[in-house]
């Protein structure tokens, strides 16, 4: 299973995006569910450096996306990663059993998971 995560700051704002696993929808080279999953989170990584020009702390495996406190209530980078969390959970609600989505407060770490919808 696939888990991605969006992480909240205390004034409510994504700070971070983490996803571990795989999904398992089929076997990896023709894993369809895994492709779309990673086509989102590589869209708004390349949308938030490249669009927005927001300098990212970022590494591949396993996948995770922070950016600086001063640039997160920025209207691109709200922009690029409500789109991303949108599509995750389009995702998430079709095909539950391989993708799972949950939200992570940074002020308490309470997981609130809200899988599949």
């Amino acid at each position: 299973m696939l888990s991605v995560t969006f992480h909240r700051d205390a004034r409510d704002r994504v700070s971070a995006i983490t996803a571990r696993g795989h999904v398992g929808y089929a076997v990896e080279t023709d894993d369809v569910v895994c492709a779309a999953a990673s086509a989102i989170l590589q869209a708004a990584r390349l949308g938030l450096e490249r669009y927005a020009r927001i300098a990212l702390e970022a590494t591949q495996k396993p996948f995770r996306l922070e950016w600086p406190k001063a640039r997160r209530d920025d209207e691109a980078l709200r922009a690029i990663v409500a789109t991303a969390e949108l599509s995750i959970e389009q995702l998430a609600r079709q095909y539950p059993e391989h993708i799972r989505l949950s939200h992570k407060r940074e002020a308490d770490e309470r997981n609130t998971a809200r899988s599949n919808g």
